[in-house]
């Protein structure tokens, strides 16, 4: 059956002309961007949420950190196995380098990371927070999980913030040997992850306005539990790249004038 059409009303008036737009509104100032090379920056082999052995079975890793393990100058983290079912894993921090660079809410971070499908290997950018002044740890340790990876689900990273929990395993967003730019922006009511420029994951909990936390890049290598396979015997070396890492500040608001 036909349906009567309604005529459209005649146009009132002229549609008004777009109006032009202004610049871009600045980024944020760059307020870390230290190569891994840079020993004022980054400390190698070295976080508070390590044992003091440097290894870390608890948490299913076969991990083995100390100051003889850091990146390549190219940003490249590497896993070598080890005697003992020990495997030799590079890992950086700020804590307890002498720069000291902490993350604040409202922080972003971002880097251009490569990962691999190789069984076992479990890269990681995240941070880690100091306790309080009277001695009591902050929520979750001022964990946030800018990213994991394990290459049984290679399209998958899993983003966390430990803080104020919240989580997604957000698949389909990598492909192992194309690089990524992953950008998470830590705001006090919500940590916000995006890839390649789209946002992916905004966790309505944010860290609070008060959280302070250390940058920790590493490569870890998981112990089998958790669905997450271990390297296979043949396996001697795993690896993943990270590049560009850098942290934005917000600039502070000018004072208001009377």
């Amino acid at each position: 059956m036909d349906i009567p059409q309604t005529p459209a009303e005649p146009a009132t008036g002229s549609v008004p002309p777009p109006r032009p737009q202004g610049p871009p509104p600045p980024a944020s100032p760059v307020v870390f961007a230290a190569p891994f090379t840079d020993r004022t920056a980054w400390a190698p082999g070295r976080t508070s949420a390590y044992p003091e052995d440097g290894r870390n079975r608890a948490d299913n890793k076969l991990d083995r950190i100390g100051p003889a393990y850091a990146p390549t100058p190219d940003g490249t983290f590497r896993a070598r196995r080890a005697g003992r079912g020990d495997w030799h894993t590079d890992l950086v921090s700020t804590e307890y380098a002498p720069g000291g660079f902490e993350l604040l809410a409202g922080d972003e971070l971002s880097a251009t990371c490569l990962v691999h499908a190789e069984p076992g290997a479990w890269p990681a950018l995240w941070t880690w927070g100091r306790d309080h002044d009277n001695g009591r740890s902050q929520p979750g340790h001022g964990e946030v999980d800018a990213f994991e990876y394990h290459p049984d689900h290679p399209t998958m990273l899993e983003l966390t913030n430990h803080v104020r929990p919240a989580a997604r395993y957000a698949d389909g967003l990598v492909a192992p040997g194309r690089p990524f730019l992953l950008t998470v922006r830590f705001g006090a009511d919500s940590v916000e992850w995006s890839v390649d420029g789209s946002l992916v994951f905004s966790d309505g909990a944010g860290v609070g306005p008060h959280w302070r936390a250390w940058l920790v890049v590493g490569i870890s290598v998981s112990a089998g539990a958790y669905g997450h396979p271990a390297p296979p015997p043949a396996v001697d070396e795993l690896q993943w790249r990270c590049s560009g890492l850098t942290v934005r500040r917000p600039s502070a608001p000018a004072p208001r004038r009377a």
